[in-house]
């Protein structure tokens, strides 16, 4: 139950917000309430508390900013990538070696 409570108070703070409303602990009662979704009711003060010390368009625009430990994972990934390539390379250049010598596979 608590996670469809979550999503519920969640989804009357998106209303309010888009409505340019408050997300008090009584609009987002009122809203679940005219929803007729059963929330507990210690989860509209604990989101109406959030959302008055954290705005959703804050939330929103951040978004994007909170990637940034995905997108350091992606040099190392092409690092790596490089790497191989190098030491394909240098068995490229072995197997040549071998070649010139006069030792083959099948010799």
């Amino acid at each position: 139950m608590s996670t469809q409570s979550e999503l519920a108070v969640t989804y009357a703070a998106l209303i309010l917000n888009d409505d340019g409303l408050e997300a008090t602990a009584d609009a987002l009662s009122a809203i679940c309430k005219a929803a007729k979704v059963d929330v507990e009711s210690f989860y509209f003060p604990l989101f109406a508390k959030f959302l008055a010390e954290n705005s959703l368009e804050s939330l929103f625009s951040n978004v994007s900013a909170g990637g940034g430990g995905g997108g350091g994972g992606a040099a190392p990934a092409a690092a790596a990538e490089e790497a191989p390539a190098k030491k394909e390379e240098k068995k490229v250049e072995e197997e040549e070696d071998d070649e010139e010598m006069g030792f083959g596979l099948f010799d």
